[in-house]
């Protein structure tokens, strides 16, 4: 059932060639009328979700539709066929991922490319509002339709059905998406390709998921022929084996009698094929592998395999998920807190999953200290043995459930604001796994109603059951070769281990009158309402600013973002060293003598956060509470601003991870670009240097603290709270917590701490090497631009250019010349440097390719200097562009992040009124003025990665 599965989730996360012919249809009413037991309910006793219409087409087609507004005016249309990488014979590996990208190049409908065009018109972006998925099960095509009027939604569905029901799959089309399809297992390859293939095949041996990718191999897709992908085609793509969801800004009739009109006709060719056998878990086979791969680091896994059965979707079946699901979370709470407080691992965490339909697993994952894999893995199996061996207490329970029920009423808050795509996803995916979805409200009920359930007898049971299997089996993934690895993996996996009873947790909980104190609360000083975006704008007598945007788009959520010093404007180039440590270190290293576990407590099923960032102006503690919980979260982060904690071990343990992370850097040439690129396109300011080992080793926690107790004591201090609250409420509880912090004063910025500098133009490219496969390079050319609030209308001017740039990018480099999987183009301009904005065109390319990129960009830059862009263009650029401004200002993220900043730089607000003018009344002229300004070839730099000399990095196994 989808939405216990998602509340789980969410408590875990707070811790054909067939003659098609175009008839009439007859309309819903009369086509098919809705079953007594929805489709989707059917052998289920769990309550149907009656906001969705569910309904058969007489050739067996199923549908479910449903009206939701969130976001107004978008209708989310999802196409699921039942086949995906597990219904491929040997030699149609890949079949299913490439009939996927042909059914975009063109079908009964339209010509090759111009669905896309069409549906930017319709102001949808490329890639994110329409796209496809194609996994081992299931391939899944998607359209999110902004501004869905019922012709742009008629024509949308129609191009679709096209492409479900009769792509031109021809030779000519095949040649040219082979190439892309080939580009894209190039990009994606290296050395984390490896290691999931790797672990895939060792955990599943003998079972048909062992030997499948979802994109194929090398040879099956140079030997694909139209033909027999047509067959492919035909096989699969019918209507008893299609699902499609519609949910939006529109009646449930409208969108049922457009899956009539366009589907109802709709006939598969010759009789059905059976679902191929994905076979069970079996314990013939390895039970242990070792992958030698120098750019990973040591990681350990272990998979307890069952065989998977399609189950009866019951309320007994979804509340044993509940009780299973608690029992996980016991386990992983403590293996956390062993974490945090140093010891062989930096992370563990077990998880049940059902994979493919192939098995009913439970995951151990393991991220040791060093190369301390052995005794990590023993210390993780004794938490577990531990839980298999003894019920949990009634403390332990409560603990979970207090946290589980918190994130259920959460999801029942939401549900009236959440989003039409993500509901229509939910139907895709219970369709996937042959299960049901549920209202909120009824979940919340079914949980409510059997807290007498979990006893730790039952925990106790379902602990031992997750742990039972038909076939176990480890893969250590290894950075460097292991003396005598086989013998000693199989050791880690088999060797009895003592229960380990003292990682359980202790019972006495910590409330909040064990933080540290805080002044005398202040006063409210001033206040001034934003009338026109109706928020508020405060001072507190300490001189503590806030801004207050009470708002019910997200029914029972609060974002909250606190603000304070000046970010990367605090330190300057020469002094930016340990910057990168504090979002490692800080959210981790308690408050006062508190430490992070004690924290963990106090905090246990409520909804407070304290998460950290570095902006360009400020640091950021940001949350998302509730109301309940609202004054407590804005008091533990004021706290930690008055009294923060210099804990040790979360240093030790930040600089273990960065230290094992670092050579990751290094397994790709898009992974360097991780590493580097912000760091070279602000001409080496070390603000935005990666830490390397050598200086990671340096750090101790003296030395962060020196480091970081002057920048945590910086001023100003603003506090946003955007969401679900009472302002009088909220004013009063910023007076008790933030109203009683000591005055603290602006930060004087040093004049180099406010430059961020473009890189000097070069002629030769720099060049940097990854150890990955020898035919992967990167590209980057940029263009210096500018920065700063004052010129943000030329900025957002710039994105309009980036689009269009982009999209030749994509129609000729990737499209025609299928050079390139993924070609992209961005414009940066920091709104709080007055400099460092750029212009971008990267894309990854084989090393023979990397001038031909170089050559093509400076073409796309000559041209748009020379001429204007016509209006189709740009308005293909634009209308994108403004539905996803539209959209984004439905939710108080996109608020929030406007107007950082806005108590002291009043400006933001000014901005942020131009901002949909920016972005649509931009002109072909403007466009290109722009164009001569910026694309100036002399200034251009260009940075290429490519391999290491002497080919491939090769992984060693065994």
């Amino acid at each position: 059932m989808r939405k216990f599965s998602q509340a789980l989730a969410l408590a875990a996360l707070l811790l054909s060639s067939t003659a098609y012919a175009q008839t009439a249809a007859p309309v819903a009413a009369s086509a098919a009328k809705p079953a007594k037991q929805p489709w989707l309910y059917e052998g289920s006793d769990v309550p149907v979700d009656e906001s969705w219409t569910f309904g058969v087409l007489p050739n067996g087609l199923r549908y479910a539709v449903k009206k939701n507004d969130v976001p107004a005016g978008q209708v989310s249309i999802r196409v699921r066929i039942d086949a995906g990488a597990l219904h491929e014979n040997n030699e149609e590996q890949g079949f299913a991922h490439l009939i996927e990208h042909l059914s975009f190049r063109g079908s009964t409908f339209v010509p090759d490319g111009e669905a896309k065009r069409i549906w930017q018109r319709f102001g949808v972006t490329f890639g994110s509002d329409s796209n496809a998925q194609t996994t081992p099960t299931q391939t899944v095509y998607k359209l999110d339709l902004p501004n869905a009027t019922p012709e742009k939604l008629d024509e949308s569905v129609k191009i679709i059905s096209g492409m479900i029901r009769n792509p031109r799959i021809s030779d000519t089309a095949l040649n040219a998406e082979r190439s892309i399809v080939l580009a894209e297992l190039r990009e994606n390859s290296g050395a984390q390709l490896i290691y999931s293939d790797a672990l895939r095949q060792h955990a599943f041996q003998g079972q048909r998921l062992a030997s499948r990718s979802t994109i194929g191999t090398p040879e099956t897709l140079h030997a694909a022929s139209a033909q027999a992908l047509n067959a492919f085609h035909d096989r699969w793509y019918r209507p008893e084996n299609a699902v499609i969801v519609m949910a939006g800004d529109m009646e449930p009739t409208q969108l049922a009698n457009l899956v009539q009109k366009y589907f109802y006709d709709w006939k598969g060719t010759g009789p059905r094929a059976p679902e191929p056998e994905f076979g069970d878990p079996t314990p013939t086979g390895t039970p242990t592998r070792v992958l030698v791969e120098a750019t990973l680091p040591t990681t350990v896994s272990i998979a307890y395999l069952r065989p998977w059965r399609k189950v009866d979707d019951t309320i007994a079946y979804n509340q044993q998920l509940l009780v299973d699901a608690l029992a996980l979370q016991i386990i992983n709470r403590r293996l956390e807190v062993q974490a945090r407080g140093g010891g062989n691992f930096l992370f563990a965490e077990v998880a049940q999953e059902d994979i493919s339909r192939t098995a009913d697993a439970t995951l151990v994952s393991v991220t040791p200290v060093g190369d301390r894999w052995e005794a990590a893995t023993k210390d993780v199996r004794a938490v577990i043995a531990d839980a298999v061996a003894t019920p949990p207490s009634k403390a332990d329970i409560d603990r979970e459930l207090v946290l589980f029920g918190n994130a259920l009423r959460t999801m029942l808050d939401s549900y009236p604001f959440e989003a039409a795509a993500k509901q229509a996803d939910d139907i895709v995916n219970a369709v996937d796994i042959r299960e049901t979805v549920a209202a909120p409200k009824t979940v919340v009920e079914v949980f409510e109603g059997m807290k007498d359930k979990f006893t730790p007898e039952r925990l106790l049971a379902s602990t031992q059951a997750l742990f039972k299997a038909d076939a176990t089996r480890l893969m250590l993934s290894s950075p460097a070769p292991v003396a005598n690895a086989d013998n000693r993996a199989l050791a880690a996996l088999q060797a009895p281990v003592a229960a380990n009873t003292g990682a359980r947790l202790a019972n006495n909980a910590l409330g909040f009158d064990a933080l540290p104190k805080l002044g005398a609360p202040g006063k409210l000083v001033s206040e001034e309402t934003i009338s026109r975006l109706e928020m508020t704008k405060l001072e507190l007598s300490n001189g503590v600013r806030g801004l207050l945007y009470p708002n019910k788009a997200e029914s029972g959520q609060i974002r909250v973002l606190v603000r304070f010093g000046k970010g990367y404007q605090s330190v300057t180039p020469t002094n930016g060293r340990l910057l990168w440590a504090g979002p490692y270190v800080l959210p981790e290293n308690g408050i006062g003598k508190l430490k992070r576990t004690d924290i963990d407590q106090m905090v246990n099923g409520r909804r407070i956060e304290l998460n950290f960032a570095i902006d360009d102006d400020a640091f950021e503690f940001a949350a998302n509470t509730r109301p309940d919980d609202l004054a407590d979260q804005l008091t533990l982060i004021a706290t930690k601003l008055e009294h923060p904690g210099w804990d040790t071990a979360p240093v030790e343990r930040a600089k273990a991870l960065a230290t094992s992370g670092y050579d990751s850097f290094e397994m790709s040439a898009t992974s360097v670009l991780q590493r580097d690129l912000e760091y070279l396109l602000r001409s080496k300011d070390p603000r935005w240097k990666a830490a390397a080992p050598a200086e990671i080793a340096k750090i101790d926690p003296a030395s962060f603290q020196d480091y970081w107790a002057p920048l945590m004591s910086q001023g100003p201090i603003e506090v946003m709270l955007f969401g679900d609250f009472d302002k009088a409420t909220a004013v009063a509880a910023l007076e008790k917590s933030f109203g009683a912090l000591r005055p603290r004063a602006p930060v004087a910025v040093a004049p180099a701490a406010k430059t961020v500098n473009f890189p000097a133009p070069i002629e030769a490219p720099v060049r940097l090497t990854h150890k990955g496969s020898s035919d992967q390079a990167a590209a980057v050319m940029a263009w210096p631009t500018g920065g700063g609030i004052a010129g943000i209308t030329e900025g957002r001017q710039l994105e309009i250019l980036a689009a269009v740039f982009r999209d030749r990018l994509f129609e000729k480099f990737r499209a025609e010349q299928a050079a390139s999987y993924s070609p992209d183009m961005a414009a940066s301009w920091p709104k709080d440097f007055t400099s460092g904005g750029y212009l971008m065109a990267y894309t990854q390319v084989k090393p023979a390719d990397v001038e031909r990129f170089f050559d093509f960009a400076n073409e796309v830059a000559a041209d748009l200097s020379t001429n204007p862009v016509s209006a189709d263009e740009l308005q293909r650029a634009v209308e994108p562009m403004k539905q996803a401004v539209e959209r984004a200002a439905s939710g108080n993220t996109f608020w929030l992040n406007q107007l950082k900043g806005a108590t002291y730089d009043p400006t933001r607000f000014v901005a942020l009124g131009r901002l949909y003018s920016d972005y649509t009344e931009v002109t072909p002229d403007q466009l290109q003025i722009l164009a001569k300004r910026y694309f100036v070839k002399e200034k251009s730099w260009k940075l290429v990665v490519g391999p290491q000399s002497g080919g491939t990095a090769q992984a060693v196994s065994r």
